[in-house]
């Protein structure tokens, strides 16, 4: 039997495999033990969105003990504007990758450039410390420059003001488009109106600023097809192919005028 020369080509190219496997061994067996981690990680930083938008994030605040108490998550058939008791482990994103638990979305009304949606959403109702509901926070996603950009947007008990927003995960060009996670934007969107008398989406993002001060946004400086973005996932998200029956339904159940 001949001797294993490792100072060979093919002794080289066997330590290479061998290194080679040990290696993704390593790197599989590193990311198996760290998701558990992430994905709790993850979570949090939703929470805290979330209470974000919902004015509810303070400093040093037990982020998972606020959530508990103050948000009940619920899910939306966006269709028919109804809770959804039976679905169990939602998420959007599979869900929309998902032929069966998504719609694709014509063209014409596909205001965020996402192309299909799942047919449910999580939201989330605020309740005061007597448990009563004082807000509710929806999801909204769509396409920017370079990403999509999800965020949270926060809307009082008369289904059409807004309370807060926020962007968790976006990609888009740092100190430009990138600004749509600055708080200070953000703060904007507070107390503006979603709809018009006539029922339309008339919230938006306008270039060189609106004269709708009641609707309107100012546009990021340098940062226009960011700015469409934000404002095609608010006509899109808002609209009746969005959560529009959903609002008209909570409203109502609300006694708002």
């Amino acid at each position: 039997m001949s001797k294993f020369n490792k100072d060979s080509v093919g002794g080289t190219l066997t330590v290479v495999v061998l290194l080679s496997l040990v290696c993704s061994l390593v790197v599989a067996g590193a990311a198996v033990l760290l998701k558990p981690t992430q994905d709790i990680q993850k979570q949090l930083d939703k929470q805290k969105n979330i209470l974000q938008a919902a004015g509810l994030m303070q400093p040093n605040i037990n982020v998972q003990e606020v959530f508990a108490k103050s948000v009940e998550p619920k899910i939306v058939d966006l269709a028919t504007g109804d809770y959804v008791d039976d679905v169990k482990n939602f998420d959007a994103k599979v869900a929309a990758k998902d032929p069966a638990t998504s719609i694709a979305i014509s063209p014409d009304d596909d205001k965020a450039h996402i192309k299909v949606r799942a047919k449910y959403a999580e939201i989330y109702l605020v309740k005061d410390d007597a448990g009563n509901t004082t807000q509710v926070v929806l999801p909204m996603y769509g396409n920017g420059l370079w990403s999509v950009m999800y965020g949270f947007v926060s809307v009082a008990t008369d289904a059409n003001t807004v309370k807060g927003i926020t962007y968790y995960e976006q990609g888009e060009t740092a100190g430009l488009g990138g600004e749509i996670a600055n708080p200070l934007w953000q703060k904007k969107f507070e107390n503006k109106k979603i709809f018009n008398p006539q029922g339309d989406v008339a919230l938006g993002v306008h270039k060189g600023g609106s004269a709708d001060v009641e609707h309107g946004v100012d546009a990021l400086s340098g940062a226009t097809l960011t700015s469409n973005g934000v404002d095609g996932s608010i006509k899109y998200w808002f609209g009746p192919n969005g959560f529009g029956p959903y609002l008209t339904k909570f409203k109502a159940a609300m006694g708002a005028n």
